[in-house]
């Protein structure tokens, strides 16, 4: 089966070329973006393997099913860039990887806290530059401390895990409660609850209808002043623009992003030789309290190793006609 694989870095021909391949899959690395004007790069591809920012709109995918495919395979959990319903309609099918390492996501939701909280970003340009001063550097410790998980699927588990581990206080907003988050004290409550309540806020629910900007204006408004908002889930679970004033005014003291909800023009290409057109995120980037890396929480050996696996199989499966994974619209 020929298939094309949209959005490829040299770290994805890596892990795939390393992975197990089942017989009868051929694989073809692209790595332009998805869209309505590479979507004739398909043609002849019986499976489109589409990561995060590819565009799996209606238009894109009659295109890919005039083209001869038949299957998108996607190399992550979310598909919320999928028009299912064009999907079901065409007879494409589609699978997705619904786990590769929470632990590689929970970890980097980590790492931002501690580097927002120990100010690590700005102690490494200053002492680059010669400059030892400790002002502006203090932190907090973290035990004790209250944590707010929106989300306890495996990635918020794993996430509410480590951070028991600190020695704090675990909150939990999620409509399905996780036992396992529940074994280590983590108590469920509303949402405007939990942001009442937490000093921290970390950001592990998929992105739907019910869940865009669930942090907007007025859930900035309910926290504390001074609170910590980590996102390593998906951007659109965000109001950018409202997070701007709430910088500004103080009452969101830390933000960490590892997503961004216009981030499909923009992630995964070295754009430093040109100016930043988008002026939301270029606004972000000045205050000295806001961490923005470009979606890599995923990037661990591991993970890349159990997407590339975990793809291939879902590919191997579907030909043999025992599809597993596979997303219903």
């Amino acid at each position: 089966m020929r298939t094309i694989v949209f959005s490829s870095q040299t770290y994805d021909r890596d892990s795939f070329l390393a992975a197990d391949c089942p017989p009868g899959i051929e694989l073809h690395f692209q790595p332009a973006r998805l869209s309505l004007d590479t979507a004739a790069l398909a043609e002849q591809h019986e499976v489109v393997c589409a990561f995060i920012n590819d565009d799996l709109g209606a238009p894109v995918l009659e295109r890919l099913a005039q083209g001869g495919t038949r299957l998108i395979a996607l190399r992550s959990a979310g598909y919320n860039h999928v028009d299912l319903a064009t999907a079901k309609r065409l007879g494409l099918a589609v699978v997705r990887v619904p786990a590769y390492s929470p632990h590689a996501v929970a970890e980097h939701a980590v790492a931002l806290i501690l580097a927002l909280n120990r100010r690590l970003h700005r102690a490494y340009n200053r002492t680059r530059e010669g400059d030892f001063s400790l002002h502006g550097l203090t932190g907090f410790d973290l035990v004790a401390k209250t944590v707010g998980i929106v989300g306890t699927g495996q990635i918020g588990a794993t996430f509410a895990k480590i951070m028991h581990g600190f020695g704090c206080r675990l909150l939990a907003f999620d409509p399905c409660p996780n036992p396992a988050v529940e074994a280590l004290g983590a108590r469920y409550l509303a949402l405007p609850e939990l942001l009442t309540q937490a000093q921290i806020i970390s950001l592990h629910c998929p992105l739907n209808e019910q869940s865009k900007h669930l942090i907007n204006r007025a859930s900035l408004a309910q926290m504390q002043p001074g609170a910590m908002l980590i996102n390593t889930g998906r951007g659109g679970l965000v109001d950018t623009p409202a997070l701007i004033d709430a910088l500004k005014d103080g009452q969101l003291g830390y933000l960490g992003l590892d997503v961004y909800e216009e981030e499909a023009q923009l992630f995964f290409e070295d754009r430093s030789d040109l100016p930043l057109q988008d002026d939301v995120l270029a606004r972000l980037l000045t205050f000295p309290n806001v961490i923005v890396t470009a979606h890599q929480a995923f990037l661990t050996r591991e993970a890349l190793g159990a997407i590339a696996a975990t793809t291939l199989r879902n590919i191997a499966n579907w030909a043999a006609g025992a599809p597993q994974n596979q997303v219903e619209g």
